[in-house]
């Protein structure tokens, strides 16, 4: 059962799925908000603020692509996607536009329930670490959800977030691909390891002076990455 009355947002243009959906996780003790599309939800989500977000990609009015798009520019909570799609190219689209995790329709429901625990128990877990991470001239605050790096803010989505928050935690440390996947909210890159790579060249892009040769989350080859606390001038230069 649900430690807290947390909200869950269920967006679905199916009516009989929210249904069902809000019967079983009522029953688990959570709150839940519905919305039929993208556009709805996110007036639901800046009202309601949920803990979680549960959503359909394919609705008509806004889809579950564009409405990732602009919940990332200001939500934070973790989105669960349901997709009916099997390609591995819609799933990973769907990570990198900040979906934390995900299921192919039809699901089972007891399946669907254990990622919703898993999410928002990683994220409690999250929330209870160090809020603010400072290392070189990189700031992490967990409280606001902002990065900056030489005071210049950043924008990331949420997978990119707790990606770089676990290479700070421990600055030097190697992290394996397996390590960071299980830093993550979700199960959703179980099998999909080098969708890591993926968000790792992402989050270069945003917070490397130059990324063609980091100067913050270096390459370990053949073992994984880490981030360097060494200052800026004196680190080595890798791509």
């Amino acid at each position: 059962m649900a430690s807290q009355r947390q909200t869950i947002l269920v967006v679905d243009d199916e009516r009989k799925l929210r249904e069902m959906l809000r019967v079983y996780l009522e029953q688990e003790g959570y709150r839940v908000v519905e919305a039929p599309n993208g556009r709805d939800a996110l007036f639901a989500a800046r009202q309601e603020r949920p803990d979680l977000v549960i959503l359909d990609l394919m609705m008509p009015e806004m889809g579950g692509y564009d409405f990732l798009r602009a919940y990332a520019r200001e939500g934070q909570a973790p989105v669960i996607m349901l997709t009916a799609r099997i390609e591995d190219t819609d799933k990973i689209l769907g990570l990198e536009l900040g979906a934390d995790d995900y299921v192919t329709k039809p699901f089972n429901v007891r399946e669907l329930l254990a990622r919703v625990r898993a999410v928002l128990r990683r994220l409690g877990k999250a929330t209870a670490e160090q809020d603010v991470l400072r290392v070189a001239d990189v700031v992490l605050d967990r409280t606001t959800a902002i990065v900056r790096v030489a005071d210049r803010e950043v924008e990331l989505t949420r997978s990119e977030f707790e990606l770089l928050a676990a290479l700070m935690s421990s600055p030097r440390q190697v992290f394996s691909r397996l390590d960071l996947l299980e830093r993550l909210p979700g199960n959703a890159y179980e099998g999909y390891e080098r969708t890591i790579d993926v968000h790792i060249r992402n989050l270069r892009t945003k917070i490397e002076p130059d990324p063609r040769h980091p100067r913050y989350v270096e390459t370990v080859y053949g073992m994984g990455y880490r981030f360097s606390d060494r200052p800026p001038a004196a680190t080595e230069r890798e791509g």
